[in-house]
């Protein structure tokens, strides 16, 4: 087990080297303008942006009680990001965490090892991608979509639970797809990625049908060997070289059709990815084990005006269904750990402008878990089998209004209930006040409340390894915040955040007095207060300058700190146009500072620098585009869970990717 004294260090020059590289490639190729596709939207534009996620019907960034981020598809191309966690980790106060298997997102200082995303609501065009068994939202490979189908990612944080309820309680990530529109015609994508051996492809087809309905259908497949690595297995007593162990295979379908006031779309994933790191202490060096997610996501919704402008009407059904299976061997021993999440509901809304001085929204939501099954299954013993079936239901009634004060003065006033079959009722409230101080200054302060029951797999699962707890309660956090944002000049635009929240019963693992096993329990309180500040700077020859910068304090009401929450973190993004070349490169740059492991221990604080260069203009339909990835190879680790071996987990050295895209 890697201990205080084993860290990876990374060479304390190598963030200057990145800054001085990406000046240095500014000053040696003068600025001209880029082809029309991949220059940057200036920053009126990006203000001008309409947003969903925040309240589920459009607003303007300036109206939203929130501090919403928004990530185009011109920035996942210019930085060339594989997954949504590396764009997401482009944010102020997100942090990220991959232990060979998932990947975890950590907000505002919250981020314990082990936790499977559930405290995060992640959507795909308003339609929730969190399963009904372990509530986790996917980030990383196990996402259902390709990232080269998403239009724009829009992070909302703090609470979401007066609009969302279940598990918006650090924020909402709202996916919002391409149209038919930005993908006429076909396009074909590969790509190549040295030292993991990595290949992926996709094929797109989008256009209009002669009786107006809209089609866009995508296929894509990936499929990595992954690295060699030699691992300490610490307690185990076992060192080794991991060979082979480290593969991954995945494969996405997605379909969208839109004709009028209609629109359905569906998604389909399924991925599978090797442990080489023994995980839930499984045997080291075994091969055979890895864990399989199969996602299918679907909606039919219909969006019209029923009596003109004043109103609006929308109406979804929906289904989700996320099957995982996970082989491994534990103590000699064959098993398997199965899962089965089954969703489907309704939800309808109003959202109506007849009354002078508000938007008033109401809404109501039935979703139904038809199947929240868990089977444990040991090969050589079927009596230690244990299967846990289980299905529930909850109902959600909610409200907001947007009320016009005065010229320069909106209140936003919101409230949920939602009532689960066997958990009761809870309220999630939520209250801001927006002043448009200027029309380049804008001030809000802002209040929300969010909720999250307990899981079946918290509460229920049972086996030699862990004891259920049907007493379980749920958890509440409480966040306020101050927001500024201030454009200091039509190119230059500057935010800063100030938030404080409070989460009282916060669910982990724990120890049962009676049977001595781990237990899900309700712990102590934990509050966080932190800074977050940010700058978007754009320029007319194409450039753009995003960069953030996030002071964090979060601790147990104890005063303890808190596993992997590290203290600071610093962002930064520089895109440009490259003169003569017809090529465009994107330069990022993100630093954390240590953070603490479950041992007590400090890793060291990293800095990771990616460099992306595209050239579309080289051939008529053809882009081609060069990553690399940990440009200066930085060696570093993020904390281990109770489920893994090791206290730290080693991250991925440099890595090339080459890819192309062919449109036709």
């Amino acid at each position: 087990m890697w201990t205080k004294d084993h860290r990876y260090k990374s060479a304390p020059g190598r963030p200057l080297c990145t800054v001085a590289v990406c000046l240095a490639l500014a000053a040696a190729w003068p600025a001209r303008a880029a082809p029309p596709d991949l220059t940057s939207l200036d920053l009126e534009q990006l203000m001008q942006l309409r947003v969903v996620g925040a309240s589920k019907y459009e607003q303007k960034q300036s109206e939203i009680a929130a501090a919403v981020s928004v990530i185009t598809r011109r920035e996942i191309r210019a930085f060339g990001w594989r997954t949504l966690d590396e764009a997401l980790a482009s944010l102020p106060g997100i942090h990220t965490t991959y232990d060979r298997q998932y990947s975890y997102l950590g907000t505002r200082g919250f981020g314990l090892p082990g936790d499977f995303n559930t405290r995060v609501l992640l959507t795909i065009n308003g339609n929730r991608v969190n399963d009904a068994v372990f509530d986790q939202a996917y980030i990383g490979r196990d996402f259902p979509l390709d990232l080269d189908l998403i239009e724009r990612i829009e992070f909302i944080p703090g609470p979401g639970g007066a609009v969302y309820g279940q598990n918006a309680m650090f924020g909402v990530v709202n996916i919002v797809t391409r149209s038919v529109a930005s993908a006429q015609g076909i396009e074909v994508a590969a790509s190549t990625l040295a030292p993991q051996s990595a290949r992926d492809g996709r094929v797109t087809w989008g256009g209009t049908l002669d009786n107006g309905l809209g089609v866009l259908l995508s296929a894509s497949g990936y499929s990595s060997r992954g690295e060699d690595r030699f691992l300490d297995f610490g307690s185990a007593g076992v060192a080794g070289r991991a060979v082979g162990l480290d593969g991954e295979r995945d494969k996405e379908l997605f379909a969208s059709l839109k004709r009028g006031a209609w629109s359905f779309d569906f998604s389909y994933g399924d991925r599978r990815k090797d442990d080489p790191l023994g995980t839930y202490l499984s045997d080291p060096l075994t091969s055979g084990q890895y864990q399989r997610d199969r996602h299918l996501l679907t909606q039919l919704q219909y969006q019209d005006r029923p009596a003109g402008d004043s109103l609006q009407l929308s109406a979804r059904v929906f289904l989700g269904r996320e099957h995982y299976a996970a082989p491994f061997v534990i103590g000699g021993a064959p098993t398997v750990q199965t899962t089965a999440s089954d969703w489907q509901g309704a939800e309808v809304r109003l959202l109506s402008t007849a009354w002078t001085d508000h938007k008033l929204m109401l809404g109501a939501e039935y979703h139904a878990n038809t199947r929240q099954d868990q089977v444990f299954e040991d090969r050589t013993d079927p009596a230690l089998n244990v299967s846990i079936p289980n299905s529930s239901s909850r109902t959600g009634l909610y409200a907001q209004d947007e009320w016009t004060l005065g010229r320069a003065l909106t209140a936003t006033l919101g409230v949920r209930l939602d009532r689960h079959r066997a958990l009761g009722s809870t309220w999630s409230p939520r209250a801001g006040l927006i002043w448009q101080a200027g029309t380049d200054t804008t001030a809000k302060a802002l209040y929300g409340r969010a909720r999250r029951d307990p899981n079946v797999f918290e509460r229920d699962f049972s086996y030699q390894s862990q004891i259920a707890n049907p007493a379980l309660q749920g958890e509440r956090i409480d966040t306020f915040e101050l927001v500024l944002d201030h454009a200091v000049h039509p190119g230059l635009v500057l935010r800063s955040s100030i938030y404080r929240w409070t989460m009282q019963g916060l669910i982990g693992l724990g120890m049962d007095p009676v049977s001595g096993l781990p237990q899900y329990q309700n712990g102590a309180k934990v509050q966080s207060s932190g800074v977050e500040l940010s700058a978007d700077k754009t320029w007319d020859w194409g450039g753009r300058l995003r960069g953030g910068l996030s002071y964090q304090h979060a601790r147990y009401a104890t005063d303890a700190e808190l596993a992997n929450s590290p203290r600071l973190l610093g962002k930064l993004n520089f895109s440009a146009p490259l003169a003569a070349s017809g090529l465009q490169w994107g330069c990022e740059l993100q630093h954390s500072s240590p953070r603490r492991a479950l041992d007590g221990s400090r890793l060291d604080s990293y800095t990771v620098s990616n460099l992306n260069l595209i050239a579309d203009g080289w051939a008529k339909g053809m882009e081609l585009s060069l990553g690399i990835y940990n440009l200066f190879d930085a060696r570093y680790q993020q904390p281990g869970s109770r489920n893994n071996w090791q206290n730290g987990l080693e991250q991925d050295g440099r890595a090339a990717r080459a890819k192309f895209i062919f449109r036709f």
